[in-house]
């Protein structure tokens, strides 16, 4: 779990935080690094960006989304936001030797970083290596770079009250698993979503509008319900409504 991860960090997480505190240019360029304008150019998605519609909001000429597995990285709900007004906490990914979780990759055109680098600004973009995707379409994996979006490690918090796990965002996130599963007849892979991400909570709550009408709003909300109640029943029952 994501405690025992924190813990570990001890001192090294104090130096990273005095660096980030002041951040400049030379800091940017190190978070979010030139790309090879001569390879062709993949993102990792492992939250919102699963979802065609929420990838295609920032930029609609990125490539479609196809379903993989990510290994050496563990994904879970310990991305803390911004302590300005009422903030939540997203999913991040750090690296870890012995985890995996199921994800998409998609192309983008180098020109295309300038905005997933705005959309993910408090995460650092890094590369993968090819030896830790496995494609699921049945295809070979494509030749390129691979960039996934790491979380800061000043950022690193499981959620609270003060930060929590926001029904809004995690419909964003499942949607897109359901789409993917859907679209490429895998079975399971958004009940793999779920299991393949750590540090579900009960600081929970169903910021839905008009919860009670959910499909209004969330179209898969009945689906994405029954898949938490399957997966986590011990935080979905927790889930408290927005007041």
């Amino acid at each position: 779990m994501i405690q025992n991860y924190i813990a570990k960090l001890g001192l090294m997480s104090l130096l990273f935080l005095s660096v980030f505190q002041s951040v400049s240019a030379s800091d940017d360029c190190i978070c979010h690094p030139p790309v090879n304008s001569h390879s062709q150019q993949y993102i990792i998605g492992y939250g919102s960006l699963i979802e065609t519609a929420s990838k295609n909001m920032t930029d609609p000429h990125s490539g479609e989304n196809k379903p993989v597995w990510i290994t050496h990285y563990q994904r879970g709900w310990f991305s803390k936001g911004l302590a300005d007004g009422f903030s939540t906490t997203y999913l991040g990914v750090i690296k870890s030797k012995h985890d995996r979780f199921n994800g998409t990759i998609f192309n983008v055109p180098s020109t295309a970083f300038k905005h997933y680098d705005a959309r993910e600004k408090y995460y650092c973009r890094v590369l993968v290596k090819p030896d830790n995707i496995y494609l699921l379409t049945g295809k070979k994996l494509p030749r390129g770079q691979f960039w996934i979006y790491e979380l800061k490690p000043e950022l690193l918090a499981p959620p609270s009250a003060r930060y929590p796990i926001v029904e809004s965002y995690v419909d964003i996130f499942l949607a897109g698993c359901l789409e993917i599963e859907e679209k490429y007849h895998l079975r399971n892979f958004a009940a793999a979503c779920v299991n393949t991400t750590s540090d579900w909570s009960v600081n929970w709550i169903n910021d839905r509008i008009y919860p009670r009408r959910p499909s209004l709003y969330q179209p898969r909300a009945l689906a994405i319900d029954q898949l938490l109640q399957q997966q986590v029943p011990k935080f979905f029952q927790e889930i408290k409504l927005e007041s």
